[in-house]
């Protein structure tokens, strides 16, 4: 048995860890003297080691051991042990963050075409300034591209059989089996392997995890739904990512209650493992109320509380173009109860969703003029040009489903309400392919004590072109955003009940966002990458105090 994938550093608190690894056969996994044996579905081998008995504020390095044989770090590593720290006596804590990372080689034509790897820039300042490594690192987003994979996945596809000959998908991922080669492909280079052994990672899907569009609205369902290739894409989708990046986002003691979970470590067959988990994936499409991606995490000091609330902003939609909602009525209600309803103050909520809450205000108001058309404002024929730019030009943000909209506004306002309001909500956001920082009030409720900001780092490596870039910019001008406000009224769409400007940005460049969080006070960072000297490096675009 080898280590095939990981180690991953999952979950982190004051006393414990989880690890995750992928394997090339059955066996025994141990890490710092807690075991776990492997568990199999389709063929591959997984374990994820709980370890416990950690000391506050330490950093603790580790080994993993199959059957008895040192498996990691290399011996040849140029970036020293793998650790993990349990979180810092003074209770600060650091997050990082971002989304969009293509896969592709480090040569001159890929660094012409994608650009550094801000996550291998990160892994390369780590190395040389640990003071400067995150407590935790959150990825928003295509971690994988299953509706584009690389090069490389690419010559996989073909070479397994020859591409599905005749299908609009003939080159895309179809089924669980590929989408192991997508993680392979993406998680094997040394300095990403070393950085998500060393930094706890937390994963929120969208849309290239599955496909361009996914769920942007119930036409494009129908017709997705209707494809003879559908089912295997959508088991495979959620069935992996369940398995490589879900699974590790959830703490002890919800691990200990998730029946998925249960089943693969009961089951004693590799075919009953893969049945019981395809069944659960295909529900998961079928019935988004029968599991959550959702999840949080409890951060620093807990007298000073930094809450992590990760929206899933991809699954769980309502898309009766006459009730659109971005999170339905079940997972919203989830959100409120680890918010406003929280039974411990939250100081700092990082309220994370893979698409932005808050885009530019020209952005906004497109977005909500087309909603508005597509759902009958300017009769049938106008529903059916609103449609066709909702998938053409991608409106499917939270600007696009109002009624959302309005309840993330509405549980600010309760939020900045109550007895002990929050010292800051910080929005965190991927999947525009632009990095900003925008200024935010609420226009109904006055909270001089409360600063909320929209926080947006994308790509980590996935450019747009320059075309691109110039009508983003353009839809940010002040004469845009008036235009495009008065054709949203146009449309019967009424003002939303907050304010904001784009402070900081756009930049187009690769790069990592950084939340530094110390007692009332909080930082943001922003780094982009650039090759040089032949290294991948971050350079500090902006300091943000807040």
């Amino acid at each position: 048995m080898q280590l095939k994938l990981g180690p991953l550093l999952r979950y982190v608190d004051e006393t414990r860890a989880t690890v995750w690894v992928e394997t090339t056969g059955p066996g025994e996994v141990e890490i710092l003297g807690h075991r776990a044996a492997t568990w199999s579905v389709h063929g591959h081998h997984y374990a994820l080691v709980q370890i416990d008995g950690l000391q506050p504020a330490t950093s603790t390095p580790y080994e993993v051991h199959l059957d008895g044989e040192k498996a990691w770090p290399p011996e040849d590593s140029e970036y020293g042990p793998s650790v993990i720290r349990t979180p810092r006596a003074d209770g600060s804590f650091r997050l990082t963050f971002g989304s969009c990372r293509r896969s592709a080689p480090f040569d001159e034509q890929g660094f012409a075409d994608f650009g550094p790897d801000a996550l291998v820039a990160l892994a390369e300042r780590m190395a040389a300034q640990s003071e400067q490594s995150p407590d935790a690192l959150l990825l928003l987003g295509d971690q994988v591209y299953a509706d584009d994979p690389s090069d490389a996945v690419l010559a996989q596809l073909r070479a397994a059989h020859g591409g599905r000959q005749g299908s609009e998908v003939a080159d895309e991922i179809g089924n669980f089996e590929e989408y192991t080669w997508l993680y392979d492909d993406s998680w094997t280079h040394p300095a990403v392997r070393w950085l998500f052994s060393t930094v706890p990672l937390c994963m929120l899907l969208d849309d290239h995890d599955l496909r361009d569009d996914w769920n942007t609205s119930l036409t494009w369902r129908r017709w997705v739904t209707a494809q003879p290739w559908w089912r295997d894409r959508v088991v495979g989708a959620y069935a992996s990512y369940w398995v490589y990046q879900h699974l590790g986002n959830l703490s002890p003691e919800q691990l200990a209650e998730d029946p998925t979970y249960k089943a693969m470590l009961t089951l004693t067959d590799d075919d009953e493992r893969t049945a019981y988990l395809d069944a659960f994936a295909w529900e998961a499409d079928e019935d988004p109320a029968s599991t959550r991606w959702s999840f949080y995490r409890d951060f620093g000091a807990r007298s000073r509380g930094v809450r992590l609330v990760a929206v899933d902003s991809r699954c769980s939609r309502h898309l009766q173009p006459d009730e659109r909602a971005m999170v339905d009525a079940h997972e919203w209600e989830w959100v409120r109860r680890h918010t406003v309803e929280a039974t411990e103050p939250i100081h700092h909520l990082l309220l994370a969703s893979t698409l932005p809450f808050l885009l530019t205000p020209g952005l906004h108001h497109l977005e909500g003029w087309d909603e508005a058309i597509s759902s009958g404002a300017w009769g049938k024929r106008g529903a059916r040009v609103g449609e066709r730019i909702r998938q053409g030009m991608d409106l499917e943000h939270w600007a696009s489903f109002r009624k959302s909209f309005d309840d993330v506004t509405d549980l600010m306002a309760d939020l900045v309400r109550g007895e002990d309001p929050p010292t800051s909500i910080l929005m965190l956001s991927g999947d525009v392919h632009c990095s900003y920082l925008a200024e935010a009030r609420l226009t109904d409720v006055e909270h001089p004590g409360t600063a909320i900001r929209q926080l947006t780092m994308s790509p980590f490596r996935n450019p747009i072109p320059r075309h691109i870039q110039l009508a983003n910019k353009l839809l940010g001008t002040r004469g845009m955003t008036y235009l495009l406000h008065k054709l949203a009224r146009s449309a019967g769409v009424t003002d939303v009940a907050a304010d904001w400007r784009t402070a900081y940005g756009p930049w187009f460049d690769n790069g990592v966002m950084t939340v530094t969080i110390s007692g009332d006070a909080w930082e943001i960072e922003v780094d982009h990458a650039q090759v040089s000297e032949g290294r991948q490096r971050l350079e500090r675009t902006l300091i943000y105090g807040g």
